[in-house]
């Protein structure tokens, strides 16, 4: 295996802002987001409005969430966005209508070519569809659509798509044939 010549971690990362903007938005970040007191949500979306990303209506973003670039963010109507929930928004990041992302789900929309010497970062966006489900501690990896009416259930890693109308469970995540109640 090729040793890992980590100068080059980040080369080719468009960041999206000027580093003054991203700087500011570190503090924002700090002082708003990431504290564990409750503040009511309105105020973290007007934060996040104004570092660029769109946001809808009636979104509830809980304390401790973690959006490292929010001009890349944008978010449907009625979402919640749990506690500790970290968005890598490396390339955009798309939550559509009446979704939930619960407490610790991990949106990550970058990765490296371990196979290359220069560790390459690659980035792909992620699309959460209407009526969607991540449910806590779930990993979404660059790249996937989870379609809408889906879940993706606690725990789960999703490193491919998630189709229509589906649940997927466990690492990886599979489908999930949901038993008809009765």
């Amino acid at each position: 295996m090729n040793k890992l010549k980590l100068k080059n971690f980040s080369a080719g990362l468009d960041r999206g802002a000027s580093l003054r903007f991203e700087w500011c938005w570190f503090f924002i970040r700090a002082a708003f987001f990431l504290v564990p007191i409750p503040l009511p949500s309105r105020i973290r979306v007007i934060w996040l409005r104004y570092f660029g990303a769109k946001i809808g209506q009636g979104v509830i973003i809980r304390s401790g969430v973690n959006i490292s670039f929010p001009w890349r963010l944008s978010v449907g109507d009625h979402v919640w966005i749990g506690e500790d929930v970290s968005i890598l928004s490396l390339a955009p990041v798309t939550i559509e209508s009446n979704c939930c992302i619960s407490q610790r789900a991990f949106l990550c929309t970058g990765s490296h070519r371990f196979d290359k010497p220069g560790f390459d970062l690659v980035t792909k966006p992620i699309v959460i569809k209407e009526s969607s489900w991540v449910a806590a501690q779930v990993f979404v990896a660059p790249g996937v659509t989870i379609g809408p009416n889906s879940m993706c259930v606690a725990g789960s890693v999703v490193l491919k798509d998630v189709a229509p109308n589906t649940t997927v469970i466990g690492n990886p995540a599979t489908e999930k044939k949901l038993e008809a109640r009765s």
